[in-house]
């Protein structure tokens, strides 16, 4: 495996690295750096959430940036604030020990416009930013993307879903000629390959991280067959036994989120729920709360889920399994971060087990039965 060295990252955003423990290059890393720092090309990287993506498109997009020039040089969209927030505070801690000065922006909806608006007066070389803000910005001429040379989609798919797909073609017309795109995406529906032909150049380079490694080895699989009536009996036992232990319950529905949320806490579990149609200020109560562990467990679905970046998660519980296959991957991924194990339990009512059988087939895993009576 190569160091980041190695890769042609500089010494000074080296020693900023190792001082947020991101010591040898990851899988994603490792394909992506060299080429972007190397050749000025449109890229099309697949990957899901936690395998690095941040540092592999944030590193060759700050060794682009010319500091004396005090235009918006790249630009990085991304679904969510939580993620946008999460982008710019870790190009921000890379920078630290970096000679120049260089400035970046997050913009996203929930937050004052004018505000926004007043900070982009300031000198400001990357803007990070959710479509809907972004567009806005440049329609009331806030924010001048004409001579970005980067722009960065993080996780494509998952802004299409949200119902992005409008913004996005907007802000894929402007400046087409002069810029660079790299585009980062779990899946690869028909709507990004369509993106990909109509906004990014045929000899894009593609970089696909191993599939089956993404399902990342420290996490144990398991199932617990249950029934609908059962479920909440169920799951205040899994909590029961792990008092100390904190995780994420999966829902698929808003209302079950908000349902399964109040039960809980009448039961006296520290839980709290995220899901779309919460106040922004409710949704950043929340996730402080998880973050400093007054809440033990985080009940959400599956796209409040995005941008959620908390290490030391012992468990991810699925109160139902997700529709789309690639979201079992997203939602286990949530536990087992940075070297430490964790496990992932769905729980089955009768008729599930086909959707059991195509999760262990398409992702090549094994998801061990757990008996009721043998919970761990």
């Amino acid at each position: 495996m190569a160091s980041f060295s190695e890769l042609g990252i500089h010494k000074n955003y080296i020693k900023g690295l190792k001082e947020l423990n991101i010591v040898s290059p990851t899988e994603i890393q490792e394909a992506v750096i060299p080429v972007l720092l190397e050749s000025k090309t449109d890229l099309i990287g697949l990957a899901q959430t936690g395998t690095g993506k941040t540092a592999a498109f944030g590193l060759p997009v700050l060794h682009a940036i010319d500091a004396t020039n005090p235009e918006v040089q790249a630009l990085i969209i991304a679904p969510t604030r939580e993620l946008v927030q999460q982008i710019q505070k870790q190009l921000f801690k890379f920078t630290k020990y970096i000679d120049s000065k260089i400035f970046s922006e997050g913009v996203y909806g929930g937050e004052k416009i004018d505000r926004q608006i007043k900070n982009l007066t300031r000198t400001t070389h990357i803007v990070v930013a959710t479509p809907g803000r972004l567009l806005d910005l440049v329609e009331r001429e806030a924010v001048d993307i004409s001579n970005v040379k980067i722009l960065v989609l993080d996780e494509a798919d998952e802004m299409l879903s949200m119902g992005f797909k409008e913004d996005l073609t907007k802000i894929l017309q402007y400046n087409t000629k002069k810029r660079n795109t790299w585009l980062f995406s779990a899946t690869m529906p028909i709507e990004i390959k369509n993106i990909v032909k109509n906004y990014m150049s045929k000899d894009a380079i593609r970089v696909e991280v191993n599939k089956n490694a993404l399902v990342n080895e420290n996490i144990s699989h398991h199932y617990i067959q249950t029934t609908i009536k059962d479920k909440l009996n169920m799951i205040t036992r899994i909590l029961d036994r792990r008092p100390n232990e904190r995780g994420i319950i999966f829902c698929r529905t808003k209302a079950g989120t908000k349902a399964l949320a109040e039960q809980l806490q009448k039961e006296g579990f520290a839980v709290g729920a995220l899901e779309g149609d919460m106040q922004q200020k409710d949704r950043d109560k929340v996730m402080r709360a998880f973050k400093n562990e007054s809440l033990q467990v985080l009940i959400s679905t599956d796209v409040s889920a995005r941008g959620i970046d908390v290490n030391n998660l012992g468990f991810v519980l699925h109160h139902q399994l997700p529709e789309h296959l690639d979201y079992y991957t997203h939602r286990s991924g949530r536990t087992a971060r940075a070297g430490n194990t964790g496990q992932s339990i769905a729980l089955i009512i009768p008729g599930e087990m086909q959707k059991v059988i195509d999760i262990q087939k398409a992702l090549a895993l094994r998801l061990e039965n757990l008996p009721c009576n043998s919970i761990p």
